[in-house]
């Protein structure tokens, strides 16, 4: 609520100097869609205002009525105090032009792999068009599965997570997109009870280590551990993937993997396979890709 102290706000402008202001002093984490506290700042006042949120100079100087500037003050002060990713009191996350439905049952979507899906994993994918089955391991929200849709306008996809709750989101995210009669979601532990190969393989799945999780800042513990915690050096489920793959790639398929900061460990625990590190705007050290020929060959 408006204090005396913030009676000369007026404006956009004003709000978004003061809300910026009160994040850096409050000394908030960001990483979940924003990455410093100006531009947390300007979606979550443009959202609290209904206004386009990637729209922001042609309402920096309008004047706000109270009750507007009474709902921003409410907003700014939900951060602060209550340390949740902007994501969870908007309930919505954006990937490129996509939007999807969050709340606290899954991680907020921020997945290096949407970048490359708008590619259509160009170079490695010959043929667009002629992919029929893509995977998404660890679905989460289904932001993959659905961007897979997409960028594969004839493909089946099936999406798997551990989690009933995370699939609850997945769902409703399939449904907002219409799209629950080419995206099949399955409560499992990876790969499952599935049958048959797919073209395409993808997975965001948990890589934080023991040390990492530790050390988390509030925001991030505000997710599901699950959904995050990979073991005391943040591979156990990559493991689990690069292992059982090759079981479920078509002779020509790619499996893609999000590892984040796990490139040295994992190099290190597979020596021998030809890890293609893909190039996104975070830098190459974040996704890999791997063929199914590689993978059958490192197994032997």
């Amino acid at each position: 609520m408006k204090t005396e102290d913030t009676d000369c706000l007026r404006t956009v402008r004003d709000l978004l100097r003061y809300a910026t202001s009160r994040f850096n002093e409050a000394g908030l984490s960001f990483g979940h869609g924003s990455d410093n506290a100006f531009d947390e700042a300007a979606y979550l006042i443009l959202h609290s205002l209904h206004l386009p949120v990637d729209r922001l100079e042609p309402f920096l100087d309008a004047n706000l009525t109270a009750a507007e500037i009474d709902a921003v003050h409410d907003r700014i002060n939900t951060r602060i105090q209550s340390r949740l990713p902007a994501s969870y009191l908007t309930n919505e996350a954006w990937l490129g032009d996509f939007r999807f439905y969050v709340d606290q049952r899954v991680i907020v979507p921020r997945s290096h792999i949407a970048e490359l899906l708008r590619e259509q994993l160009q170079p490695w994918v010959g043929d667009p068009d002629a992919v029929r089955q893509c995977l998404d391991l660890c679905t989460g929200s289904g932001c993959l599965a659905i961007l897979l849709a997409h960028a594969f306008g004839r493909a089946h996809v099936d999406a798997t997570d551990i989690s009933a709750d995370a699939l609850e989101v997945a769902k409703r995210n399939v449904n907002d997109y219409q799209l629950r009669d080419r995206v099949h979601l399955h409560r499992c532990n990876l790969f499952g009870n599935l049958a048959g190969r797919y073209e395409v393989i993808v997975s965001n799945p948990p890589y934080v280590d023991a040390n990492a999780m530790a050390a988390l800042p509030d925001e991030y513990r505000a997710e599901p551990s699950i959904a995050l915690a990979a073991g005391e050096d943040g591979l156990d489920i990559i493991r689990r993937i690069i292992d059982e793959a090759a079981s479920y790639l078509a002779p020509d398929g790619v499996l893609v993997v999000e590892v984040g900061r796990d490139r040295p460990a994992l190099e290190k625990a597979y020596p021998d396979l030809p890890f293609v590190w893909l190039e996104t705007r975070a830098g190459e050290d974040f996704v890999f890709l791997l063929t199914a020929g590689d993978l059958r060959e490192g197994s032997r």
